[in-house]
């Protein structure tokens, strides 16, 4: 099977998460325990948004023909409460708090700075002036009740969780979490409570996958290392079938002991790629295992072994598939929505030189400010190298046909 470019691998992911026809199964959870998670229903107002016309900032509300003039005040009004008063009149102002009910016959706020007022009267200060609507939200302008405010497939985060709250949605019907299996194979590998032999090293790829699963809205469960043989690895992914997903790590590549592809073709599984035109990772691997009499599908992504590639590749080409089978970007109505590896831009903030033809992806740091943007690389000796790893936040992508670039250049970095 022919390497596919990093595009095409993504591209044929996609086409297969918008293909997934079954629904998980629908949870409800308490609000607080909803972050994270995919909703599995709509979610209306219950009521207008706002449910009165609303000032947006703490000033006096009046008559906008009647800026130009000395105002009387009748008294004022704060955040939760109504104006019980009579309805404003020409000539006639009050004040009035942000979030207030603007009171009936008022159809402007001018902001307390740019009044002068005493005991008798308001005036606006040389210069200004008001317009009707100014400082006020109406009634309804950010939702009308029963609209339909957060659809099937949104992962809930800080502001959809606020939002559910405003709605009264105590309780939240969500999609059940997508089991992950994880299983790493090799015989120089031990777990991470033992001490390695010399020329054995720990299980770090395990504990990492569970990690980005667990973050990306997936149960994760460490499988025990399997063997470097036919008969181990075939026993640990036969023990695996009951996850929705399976992630391996190491066995892939062309060598003399990586039974990963033979095992999982004695399983019935196809592959849609078996190589990807990109450093680290090149030997990625994503197919599936069909469904029989005890298991449904089970999507399979082979991963490159040394803990570079393995992040890489489970970023960039497993996690949007696993959110898709938590069910984001689903409607409800058949119709999906790929999930996308997560990818920003930023400004080089150094020369990058490598060879051409492949894909690149360094670990870099990405730094913000106000100003935009930055990246640089971290420096790794490679693919193997956990402690650029760690230093890092970002890979930074070197596209195949770039061969130099320059600083502050505009690249594209997929984030962890």
């Amino acid at each position: 099977m022919p390497l596919l470019s990093c595009t095409d691998a993504l591209q044929l992911i996609a086409s297969k998460i918008q293909a997934l026809s079954a629904l998980r199964a629908v949870e409800i959870v308490g609000l607080d325990e909803a972050h994270g998670r995919v909703l599995a229903q709509p979610v209306a107002a219950d009521r207008d948004q706002p449910p009165f016309p609303r000032s947006t900032r703490d000033g006096y509300a009046l008559r906008a023909t009647d800026a130009g003039s000395p105002l009387a005040l009748l008294g004022g009004i704060r955040a939760g409460e109504q104006w019980t008063g009579k309805p404003l009149a020409a000539g006639e102002t009050i004040e009035i708090m942000t979030g207030a009910p603007v009171p009936v016959g008022a159809d402007a706020v001018v902001m307390l700075e740019h009044v002068s007022a005493d005991a008798a009267a308001v005036t606006l200060q040389p210069g200004r002036s008001a317009k009707a609507g100014e400082n006020i939200v109406q009634q309804a302008a950010e939702a009308r009740a029963g609209d339909v405010l957060l659809q099937p497939g949104t992962r809930l985060g800080p502001a959809e969780i606020a939002l559910l709250a405003s709605v009264g949605a105590a309780q939240v019907d969500v999609f059940a979490r997508p089991a992950v299996a994880i299983l790493s194979t090799g015989d120089e590998l031990v777990p991470v409570h033992e001490t390695p032999a010399p020329m054995q090293i720990r299980n770090s790829n395990a504990h990492g996958l569970a990690a980005m699963v667990a973050a990306q809205g997936g149960v994760p469960r460490i499988l025990p290392i399997a063997a470097d043989t036919r008969e181990a690895l075939h026993a640990a992914i036969t023990a695996a079938r009951g996850a929705d997903m399976l992630l391996l790590s190491g066995g892939v590549s062309a060598g003399k002991y990586d039974f990963v592809k033979d095992a999982l073709l004695a399983l019935g599984a196809e592959f849609f790629f078996t190589g990807v035109a990109m450093q680290p990772g090149k030997p990625a691997v994503f197919g599936r295992i069909p469904p029989d009499s005890t298991h449904g599908e089970q999507w399979v992504f082979g991963l490159p072994g040394n803990p570079v590639s393995t992040q890489v590749t489970a970023l960039l080409f497993a996690m949007p598939m696993l959110r898709a089978l938590g069910g984001e970007g689903a409607n409800g109505e058949g119709e999906r929505t790929a999930p996308q590896p997560f990818l920003a831009e930023a400004r080089l903030a150094e020369v990058v030189a490598v060879r051409p033809g492949l894909t690149r992806f360094l670990p870099a740091l990405l730094t913000s400010s106000l100003g935009g943007a930055t990246v640089r690389t971290t420096g790794w000796q490679g693919s193997g190298d956990l402690n650029a790893n760690a230093r890092a936040n970002c890979y930074l992508v070197v596209p195949p046909d770039a061969e130099r670039l320059g600083e502050g250049t505009t690249v594209t970095v997929l984030l962890q």
